[in-house]
């Protein structure tokens, strides 16, 4: 099909709420490690990555020749019958995870991996009441939108019962007015003042992402989460660490971003990244908090063969390229590069995230933050028409996300980094 006969066939057949980027809409048509053409024959290096989901590049072949090999072996037979690959990739998480997580939960997605964590949560805890995050966003089903503090996914009814928000570690834009580090990390103490005044005192879990990615990559202070985690145990609380798109190896130096903070969770979950863009989810829990699960379950897809295989596969290409360095050495670099864009443009107001997670929040004015959600469309679509694919996101839609695939060199940077600078050169606040 042409471009046209797509975008047409989309608008007559889909949700018109699968929102698309771009006034003449992408249109896709390959891709090959860090790069991606539309069906016009235009190539695009992609520094967003499926929404942090290409980890080590597009149909990577050291990823997509075992999925192939196993379609043609076993494609499915779902979960009341173990198999190999699942118990291998089960095995291989244990590993790789901090603390004692040991035992995981497959499913298809984010959503499922968080509604896992939330019901495991209040089974093994007696208590109902889940502290999160404003800005955080945790998925589409009911549940994950009721987790989700972002006004843009919340207009569907949600009924947040049992779920209260604590205000964001939102430093650029601290929701108490104060400056970081001499706020004494006063958003931590807010988790406590939440269970307080808004649960029943004693709370099932406390989930977060580690970098809040929907919400425009912010970042925590490196106080955070010790305080936090503190703070949920004095109340009866897991502490679950949603890892849906900071996690295998995005942040660099440790497989997962809570890695940074030097914090145990009791579950974490993830997606994305996990298996180089095939379909899957995760809720890792420590062996007690799992073993705590009341009655039966199963999830038809979660676990088979196939995504069993694509899973343990972009694992293994995370290690035998050793791209968790990788991320660390271009991800410092990329970062330089941002950091002198930011220098030039007054338009980029900060510049934040772990490596290969960043984001540049643009603003009409430095000095009083107001968004620039027009500059960030400009930006975006200037990018295309240069050759880059870049994301947005926060809560007023003025953060541009950077997430390219956790193997790309310097030299990818490079080529990013030019055309981004070609691009600001010609937004028009």
């Amino acid at each position: 099909m042409t471009h046209d006969e797509v975008v047409k066939k989309h608008k007559d057949y889909l949700f018109p709420c699968v929102s698309l980027y771009y006034t003449k809409p992408l249109v896709a048509d390959r891709g090959s490690m860090q790069y991606v053409w539309d069906v016009e024959g235009n190539r695009y290096l992609d520094f967003f990555g499926g929404i942090l989901t290409i980890s080590v590049g597009h149909c990577n072949a050291k990823v997509t020749s075992k999925i192939k090999a196993q379609v043609d072996r076993l494609q499915h037979t779902s979960t009341v019958y173990p198999n190999e690959h699942i118990v291998a990739l089960a095995e291989k998480l244990a590993e790789i995870t901090p603390g004692r997580l040991r035992k995981s939960f497959f499913c298809n997605s984010g959503t499922e991996a968080d509604e896992t964590a939330v019901m495991l949560a209040r089974m093994a805890t007696g208590n109902f009441d889940v502290v999160a995050l404003r800005h955080g966003y945790s998925g589409h089903s009911l549940l994950a939108k009721s987790l989700t503090a972002h006004s843009s996914y919340r207009r569907a009814g949600i009924v947040s019962v049992g779920i209260s928000h604590a205000v964001s570690p939102y430093c650029y834009r601290c929701p108490l007015h104060l400056t970081y580090p001499g706020c004494g990390v006063a958003c931590a103490e807010d988790v406590e003042e939440t269970i307080r005044t808004t649960t029943s005192g004693s709370i099932a879990a406390f989930l977060a992402e580690t970098i809040q990615g929907v919400g425009g990559v912010i970042v925590p202070p490196k106080e955070y989460f010790k305080i936090v985690f503190t703070i949920v145990k004095k109340y009866g609380g897991l502490f679950i660490a949603d890892e849906v798109q900071a996690g295998f190896g995005r942040t660099g130096k440790h497989w997962f971003g809570i890695e940074h903070w030097e914090v145990e969770p009791d579950m974490i979950t993830g997606a994305k990244g996990m298996a180089n863009g095939t379909p899957v989810g995760l809720c890792i829990a420590t062996p007690e908090v799992a073993d705590s699960f009341k009655g039966l379950t199963i999830s038809t897809f979660g676990g088979n063969p196939v995504t069993s295989v694509a899973a343990k596969a972009t694992i293994e290409v995370i290690e035998e390229e050793r791209l968790l360095e990788n991320v660390d050495r271009v991800g410092a670099y990329f970062r330089k590069g941002l950091e002198g864009l930011q220098q030039k443009y007054p338009i980029i107001g900060e510049v934040r995230g772990l490596g290969l997670m960043q984001g540049l929040e643009l603003v009409k004015d430095r000095n009083t933050k107001e968004p620039a959600p027009e500059a960030t469309n400009q930006f975006l679509g200037l990018c295309r028409d240069n050759g880059l694919l870049v994301g947005k996101g926060g809560l007023f839609a003025n953060v541009i996300r950077l997430s390219p695939p956790l193997n790309i060199q310097e030299s990818d940077v490079d080529v990013a980094i030019e055309i981004m600078d070609k691009s600001f050169a010609s937004v028009r606040v």
